[in-house]
């Protein structure tokens, strides 16, 4: 069955979660719909701010979709929001991302 589309029904039956979302933006971003990963991605962290790996993704989406400006907002937020709750290992990552992208 495709991942997508049964993550897509399940939102129209009204079953919306930042998980979903989230899976759904790493779907359509390893298929390099970037547009769709990125609104799938925003709506995960909306729904859930204190979600690091939706974060994390989110930025890593932007930069592949070369939105270098929007990708270092978000791993700036995202690693406040890891840290915050003490995820230490995503801010870790982030930090990484985000050194990669302001050289």
């Amino acid at each position: 069955m495709d991942i997508i589309k049964n993550l897509e029904a399940l939102i129209a039956k009204g079953q919306d979660s930042a998980l979903i979302r989230y899976s759904l933006g790493n779907e359509y971003r390893r298929e390099k719909k970037f547009t769709n990963a990125i609104a799938h991605l925003a709506r995960a962290v909306e729904l859930d701010p204190d979600y690091s790996a939706a974060w994390k993704m989110y930025g890593k989406t932007l930069s592949e979709n070369n939105q270098v400006h929007d990708a270092i907002k978000i791993f700036e937020r995202g690693i406040t929001v890891a840290e915050t709750k003490g995820d230490i290992q995503a801010a870790k990552e982030m930090g990484v991302y985000l050194k990669r992208l302001k050289k």
